[in-house]
């Protein structure tokens, strides 16, 4: 009697002590659409399990990919390395930023622009040197510098995912559920940084359109693309470009059709959107321990869309055993080139290899 007494005191001292510990986030309440039913363009198939993988057991978190002037394919881990793939399969630990690369693309000048969670924007020449281009905007710091894309006129779009967590934290940015996430622009003329878009709830991947009249941004935690006028009569305005996704959309690229190719690292968590009517449960949720916390789901998924926000097609691993948690999707020469935050490779898949693809909408 004496021990269950000592047990049941010990347990109501952790209790209090977990329930009057601060909560590290202030978290809102939000109302998530209900999702999208897996039917029709988006059914469950087994289309990226026709991918070819690359650099199998040899990278870590390929998160973003770019093929480089030379042929090579360029991707950046989680470990802070800048890894090379040559053409014949060779896998090259090339550079490390000290930090956590993520968004990469190569400027006219063939030098590899990199949105590096850690240490901001940089630049880096073919020789390795490297460059930080910007790390605030308006006097607010970068915290997640996340991905990035370079306009015909020479302007890089990028965004800071969040101005309040950074990367190993993205979790607790969720469950906060306010918008920390910001558009940004670099202007390598003059230097200068300018805030495009505020108030965003995990600003993510970025894709200006072929014309360079738009951007893209993928807004995570809202489910949902923005597209921000850059010229024209719309010019300055953003509007929803598709709503309501089955998952957490991440990056998103364009192709030679004129596609834009969205990468998502998991289906919606019904889980996820319930707690998010609830505040005071989300700041529980918060304060426990990360393998307590939610947990993306094992599948693979990249959606196709025309440039009216139509979806065109889907691209599934319903077991995410070949390739899952799928962050980005590039296409280069024919070719679809997928990155994972967490996996130890890098998928390939020609998009002949896609039945009815079709093109996009003019």
């Amino acid at each position: 009697m004496k021990w269950l007494l000592v047990g049941l005191l010990v347990v109501f001292l952790l209790l209090g002590s977990f329930l009057l510990t601060p909560s590290p986030i202030d978290s809102k309440a939000w109302d998530a659409p209900s999702p999208p039913a897996m039917t029709g363009v988006l059914a469950p198939n087994e289309r990226l399990r026709l991918a070819d993988l690359l650099a199998r057991g040899e990278v870590y978190g390929p998160e973003d990919t770019t093929i480089g002037p030379d042929g090579v394919l360029y991707t950046g881990t989680q470990d802070g390395w800048i890894v090379r793939v040559h053409p014949d399969g060779t896998v090259e630990h090339w550079l490390e930023t000290g930090g956590r690369p993520l968004g990469l693309v190569f400027d006219s000048n063939g030098n590899l622009i990199v949105a590096d969670a850690w240490k901001g924007l940089l630049s880096i020449t073919p020789q390795g040197d490297i460059t930080v281009l910007t790390r605030e905007a308006e006097g607010t710091p970068f915290r997640f510098t996340d991905d990035v894309v370079i306009a015909p006129d020479g302007r890089i779009y990028f965004t800071d995912a969040s101005s309040r967590f950074q990367q190993p934290d993205y979790v607790l940015d969720l469950l906060e559920m306010r918008p920390h996430g910001r558009l940004l622009r670099y202007n390598p003329k003059t230097r200068k940084t300018e805030v495009l878009l505020g108030n965003l709830h995990f600003a993510n991947g970025v894709a200006v359109s072929p014309q360079g009249d738009y951007v893209l941004v993928n807004e995570t935690w809202k489910y949902r693309i923005l597209r921000y006028w850059i010229s024209g009569p719309k010019a300055g305005r953003a509007e929803v470009f598709a709503d309501n996704l089955p998952g957490f959309p991440d990056n998103l690229a364009v192709d030679g059709e004129g596609r834009y190719w969205v990468a998502f690292p998991t289906l919606r968590n019904p889980r996820v959107d319930a707690m998010h009517k609830s505040p005071w449960l989300k700041d529980l949720v918060a304060k426990l321990p990360d393998s307590l916390k939610p947990k993306p789901q094992n599948y693979g998924l990249v959606v196709a869309f025309d440039r009216n926000g139509r979806m065109l097609t889907s691209l599934h691993d319903t077991r995410g055993t070949h390739l899952q948690e799928i962050t980005s999707v590039n296409p280069h020469d024919g070719v679809l080139y997928f990155g994972s935050l967490h996996n130890d490779r890098i998928g390939r898949l020609p998009l002949q290899a896609i039945p009815g693809l079709g093109e996009a909408t003019p």
